[in-house]
């Protein structure tokens, strides 16, 4: 079930599509359900090819579909646009569609919101929420804020909005780096919520930024042990490493870079054979691109497991994606005082990558 808080935060407005998609008086009774579930818990029509019909949704409705590397493969194949949070938050602020589409977990819902106060942002499942941004609540991080007087405080765009709104510039993990060295050496810094990405931008920026104690509970997962194993088996596979692992990890990379990065690498790289060490839903436009090269998705800690998911980006799935284009909903809302001051470090943000 969807936590109260976030349902709090991503009110999901009852208003009416438009035109020959209004909804029946039945259809607003069974929306009382919907609410409790977090998403449109409709069945598609027998015989109904879901990919065609979705992108037939899109043209009526003047709507995009952004999906994140993470989601499973059906869904980044129906998306206008796939990518990682930073490529993300860029289309959103560019599209003139009517309708956004966000297939992902809700804080990218709430930065579409952020960057598209016109438009309607809407998810496929309110449940997708974010291990980090979790372990992160905004009235604790403006306590952490106010501790560390005269920092400038940098946040993950894994935060909520509510936490974007006490940040001074939001970084990905795509631009992370070139955010923090453009800051003046001796400026005191607040990184928050990712302890792992926070230490290692101390190590290679030459930093001692103050950490929020949060992390992702795909990327912490990662075994050493099943990696070395690996390496050994595979001498000469490239490691791709996303910098939310944890240090020892982190430390076993050829590359260490956002999802995007480790792709362009994977696509110019004359290696043969990469080890995957992120959410292993990257390994499906890693395939498209490169069909003749080999990526092995290396498991977590848990035994019995051959790669690593997020739960919560499963949860996106092509029914789901049709119901939310169909009926408009789950919309993502953000409150307005929210919105005006969170927009600001995003908006910094993309003035600096």
């Amino acid at each position: 079930m969807h936590n109260d808080r976030n349902f709090v935060l991503l009110q999901a407005k009852d208003s009416e599509p438009e035109s020959k998609h209004k909804l029946s008086k039945k259809t607003d009774t069974m929306k009382e359900s919907w609410k409790s579930k977090g998403y449109a818990d409709e069945p598609v029509p027998e015989g109904v090819n879901l990919k065609e019909a979705i992108r037939e949704l899109c043209k009526e409705k003047n709507a995009i579909i952004l999906a994140h590397y993470y989601t499973e493969g059906d869904v980044q194949d129906v998306a206008d646009f796939v990518g990682d949070s930073l490529g993300l938050a860029r289309q959103a602020a560019k599209t003139d569609a009517r309708l956004i589409v966000m297939c992902g977990v809700h804080f990218m819902g709430e930065t579409n919101a952020i960057l598209c106060p016109g438009k309607k942002v809407v998810v496929p499942d309110l449940n997708a929420t974010c291990s980090l941004a979790e372990s992160c609540p905004a009235d604790a991080f403006k306590k952490f804020v106010e501790a560390h007087p005269g920092h400038t405080v940098v946040s993950y765009v894994n935060t909520s909005a509510a936490v974007k709104a006490l940040t001074d510039v939001v970084v990905t993990s795509g631009n992370a780096r070139r955010i923090i060295e453009s800051l003046p050496k001796d400026e005191k810094i607040i990184f928050g919520p990712d302890r792992n990405l926070g230490n290692y931008l101390n190590s290679v920026c030459g930093r001692n930024m103050v950490l929020w104690d949060g992390a992702c509970h795909v990327h912490e997962r990662f075994s050493v042990e099943k990696l070395v194993e690996l390496k050994r088996s595979h001498p000469d596979a490239k490691v791709l490493v996303h910098p939310e692992c944890r240090g020892a990890v982190v430390k076993l990379a050829d590359v260490v870079g956002s999802t995007a990065a480790l792709l362009d690498y994977a696509c110019q790289s004359p290696a043969s054979t990469f080890l995957v060490v992120t959410e292993s839903g990257i390994l499906h436009e890693m395939q498209k691109r490169c069909p003749d090269k080999t990526f092995i998705p290396v498991p977590p800690d848990d035994a019995g497991c051959a790669c690593n998911e997020c739960q919560y980006m499963r949860l996106c799935t092509l029914p789901k994606v049709y119901n939310a284009l169909k009926y408009e909903w789950p919309e993502i809302t953000v409150d307005e005082d929210v919105a005006r001051e969170a927009v600001k470090p995003i908006e910094r943000m993309l003035s600096l990558s």
